[in-house]
């Protein structure tokens, strides 16, 4: 890695990142220390009701278990008959204000506060006539008009509704939107967060010199168009559906379920109707004549954590299996918090335990037993599944069994014999064998007297004997025999084939049907109560009575016209993806506990533009990437800064690291080693040398990572194998692919930086850049022209040139051969006699540092 320039350099910007932090800190205490409700009206949602939620409905809200002094507070005529918001002698004002640590509340031991602030104003709302008002995600969206424009000078500004709501809230707090962004960075922003690969140079060229006046949304229609696509959009929907290509727990069978990951991503690039991606994926498989393509697509609710340890109780595990899909359906579609109603009744949203459990009996019809099964000692997969062979396997299966059949046939009168002999051996002084060894089931009936033996007794041991014989003593006294040793040998390629080769993916299927009950606490051994049919939570809308009660009635009722929550839910995910926070920042979560939205105005509009545009996802991107919101410069000033530091009221364009699964992807792209082929089997990239070591604990399994060769050491992230429990060690802050994420985290840690100056990964695509730029450009100015621009889309300034020059200077002065050998010596791809392994290996360098740039990583 390149030493004092990047340190210099990296230094640098690490003070001037902290300076502008601490700067943000102070401001954002600046702004938020205004209080806007003193001069606005009272809104219960949005004023009163979050610190209800967070200070005292755990005690006084919709859980009659925790339910204290019999006080609800969450109903309007229950706390007034409580004598809580009367305003003449309102028990929650004299209780906040009171100096007795008995009476105070919230009770000092709850660890929750009130500001003083929080007491005005339930003060005043209080006083005001407390004014209930529905929780709003729970009322269905509202069609608003886009606000009226009020300040001249920015008439124009507007190039979709969006961008009137927004500029509405800008101008009520004296705010200014920012200028739109050069071309350089609207072509690499709108590439990252559609693609999630840089655009080439060509590409580059062609928009800066497009005169066109709609040269914007011509770039956009091609980017939508584009096979990538869709491999970008899929990372957050695997994301939600956890998927990944293991099972989980130490015993991590692999899996099939990538068919499933290659029919998201066809979807998406056919801009598949939301309604219609949605319904094939939970009930694909009820359709009527449900083609292979629709039951494949129900594989996620199939995407779950499976427990094959030989501990794990497999009706536990089952109830584990649909306790998981219960809260994954609910939070990708409903954005509510289910899994608290596994127990008791939610203590903040009005979700019970019943409404938990009428919700989960869809997916208690499953013909599954909680295990997965063993196809080989790799593959392991839980019925039911689907069979997707190709011609190709199909036929080549069907060769091998005929060839172990045609073996089987000449070998069994040998494999007859020495069966007879064996069983012989067993009764050779004409009592019963003690069972030593043998199948506990067949010691007690072995050890009755033959006449007293039942005629299904005899059947039983003779079946067991010879299953006994075949599987654990045939070869050991038949090894030497050649015709069984070449039926062994077809056995085991056929068994390899038919287990290793042969695609099984786990779908749903409600060929198994079962009562459904309310379980106490959660407990799959304490069913309590009558037989539970599917109906909705009681706070949405009832299921039509032409619906059915499966999963294919809960499918259709998500995209009834006046349901509340999914368009909401996924047009607020949308936001999330282009501008980096949701319009509700809690995506996971818009009950009760939800951030109120600034926006709400904005939020229902596009829930409703995304239903009237027929649910096409691809038609909403494109509404967002061409507002003047989302084309905006990032660059922040000061009155932006004080007024809005986290960027909420979006008077600027947000900037964010980019995933590391687009990050490393950028960095092959740039280099030229991408692999762009689309779809097919998990492939096994660099990772840290025995990265899954941890799991070899028997063995019944060699975990030695078997790291892919050639092309597909460089195919896209998305096809990475994913294990859960040793995810890919270069993946940092991707979801865990065990539990449903829809919001991810970020975090800024010293590893991010080892991984992308150190990973085998980037440091070839830093020495394949630096090939590209010795092969397309002569001197070392326009070699590193090129590389910067590669990498950023931009020119670099004749400083940054410079600084650049000056690195490539240190790093030649101090490569020698052996060094250079050493760092070219990690490629896997033989070295080109024709570079100089020096300057090679220092114009490398200089490539690793412009890959490592903040402006490289963040997406502008």
């Amino acid at each position: 890695m390149p030493k004092n320039d990047a340190k210099e350099i990296h230094g640098g910007l690490t003070f001037f990142c902290l300076s502008w932090f601490f700067l943000a800190l102070l401001c954002s205490g600046i702004a938020t220390a205004s209080d806007d409700t003193a001069r606005k009206p009272l809104e219960f949602n949005r004023d009163i009701r979050p610190i209800l939620a967070e200070n005292c409905f755990y005690c006084h809200g919709p859980d009659p278990n925790k339910r204290e002094a019999d006080l609800r507070l969450d109903q309007r005529q229950s706390a007034f008959d409580a004598g809580a918001i009367d305003p003449s002698e309102s028990l929650i004002i004299d209780r906040i204000h009171s100096d007795d640590g008995d009476l105070l509340m919230p009770p000092p031991d709850s660890n929750r506060r009130l500001s003083q602030r929080d007491k005005k104003i339930l003060s005043r709302w209080i006083h005001e006539g407390a004014t209930y008002q529905p929780h709003w995600a729970f009322v269905a969206p509202v069609q608003n008009n886009p606000p009226v424009i009020g300040t001249a000078s920015l008439q124009n500004w507007p190039k979709n509704p969006i961008d009137s709501f927004i500029l509405a809230e800008l101008e009520e707090v004296d705010l200014a939107p920012s200028p739109e962004a050069d071309r350089e960075t609207l072509i690499r922003r709108l590439y990252a967060d559609l693609l999630g690969l840089p655009p080439s140079l060509k590409k580059v060229d062609e928009f800066l010199t497009n005169q066109s006046p709609d040269a914007y949304e011509q770039l956009v229609d091609q980017l939508l168009a584009n096979q990538h696509y869709g491999e970008r959009m899929a990372i957050a929907w695997l994301d939600a559906a956890r998927f990944a290509d293991s099972n989980g727990f130490p015993q991590e069978g692999d899996t099939w379920q990538w068919i499933w990951r290659d029919w998201v991503i066809d979807a998406l690039n056919k801009d598949m109707p939301f309604d219609q991606f949605s319904i094939e994926q939970l009930a694909g498989d009820l359709l009527p004549d449900a083609t292979q393509q629709q039951q494949i697509a129900t594989a996620f609710n199939r995407n779950h954590l499976l427990n094959g340890e030989g501990g794990a109780i497999a009706e536990e595990q089952r109830f584990n299996n649909l306790f998981d899909r219960v809260d994954t359906t609910s939070t990708t579609w409903l954005g509510l918090t289910m899994a608290c109603a596994q127990c008791h009744d939610h203590k903040y949203d009005s979700l019970t335990q019943l409404d938990y459990y009428r919700l989960l009996h869809v997916f208690n019809q499953v013909a599954e037993t909680g295990r997965p099964g063993r196809q080989s000692s790799r593959i392991r997969v839980a019925t039911p599944f689907l069979e997707v062979a190709t011609a190709g396997q199909k036929e080549e299966l069907a060769r091998l069994k005929q060839t172990m059949k045609q073996l089987e046939k000449k070998a069994r009168p040998s494999i007859d014999a020495a069966y007879a002999a064996w069983k012989a051996g067993l009764f050779a002084d004409g009592q019963a064998a003690d069972g030593k060894d043998l199948p506990r089931s067949l010691t007690p009936l072995l050890r009755k007297p033959e006449d007293a033996r039942s005629d299904n007794e005899k059947k039983k041991i003779e079946k067991g004997l010879r299953q006994f014989f075949m599987s654990k003593v045939r070869q050991s006294v038949m090894k030497d025999v050649l015709i069984v040793a070449e039926y062994e040998k077809a056995k085991q390629a056929h068994d390899a084939f038919n287990g290793d080769e042969i695609p099984r993916i786990m779908v749903m299927s409600d060929n198994k049907p079962r009562e459904t009950r309310v379980l106490d606490r959660g407990a799959y051994l304490s069913p309590r109560g009558d037989t539970l049919a599917f109906l909705p939570p009681a706070n949405l809308p009832p299921l039509p009575d032409t619906f059915p009660k499966n999963r294919l009635g809960l499918a259709k009722w998500l995209f009834l016209p006046n349901h509340p929550l999914t368009a909401r839910v996924q047009v607020n995910r949308m936001w999330q993806r282009f501008f980096g926070t949701g319009l509700v920042k809690t995506t996971e979560d818009m009950g009760v506990q939800s951030e109120y939205p600034r926006h709400l105005a904005l939020l229902d509009w596009l829930a409703i533009a995304f239903r009237k545009r027929g649910w096409s996802q691809k038609s909403m991107h494109k509404l967002l990437v061409m507002s003047a919101t989302y084309r905006q410069a990032s660059k922040i000033n000061p009155d932006h800064l004080q007024k809005d530091p986290e960027n909420r009221l979006h008077g600027r364009a947000s900037r964010f690291r980019m995933p590391a699964m687009v990050l490393r992807d950028w960095a092959l792209a740039c280099s030229g080693l991408l692999n762009e082929n689309i779809g097919g089997p998990p492939v096994y990239p660099y990772q840290p040398d025995q990265i899954w070591e941890s799991l070899a604990i028997t063995k019944e399994r060699d975990f030695t990572y078997p790291q892919s060769t050639g092309a597909d050491l460089y195919r896209r992230s998305i096809y990475t194998f994913w294990r859960r429990t040793v995810a890919p060690a270069n993946m940092f802050d991707s979801a865990n692919r065990r539990t449903c994420t829809v919001r991810a985290n970020q975090t800024c840690t010293p590893l991010h930086a080892l991984t992308t100056l150190n990973d085998p990964t980037w440091v070839e695509a830093a020495h394949s850049l630096a090939k590209r730029c010795m092969t397309n450009r002569n001197t070392l100015d326009e070699q590193i022209i090129f590389a910067f621009r590669t990498v950023v889309s931009r020119l670099p300034t004749s400083t940054e040139r410079a600084v650049l020059a000056d690195m490539y200077a240190h790093q030649h002065s101090h490569t020698t051969m052996e060094s250079a050998h050493a760092f070219l010596g990690s490629d896997t791809r033989l070295p080109d006699a024709s570079y100089d392994p020096v300057k090679l290996t220092a114009l490398g360098n200089v490539c690793l540092a412009i890959l490592n740039l903040d402006e490289a990583l963040t997406r502008e």
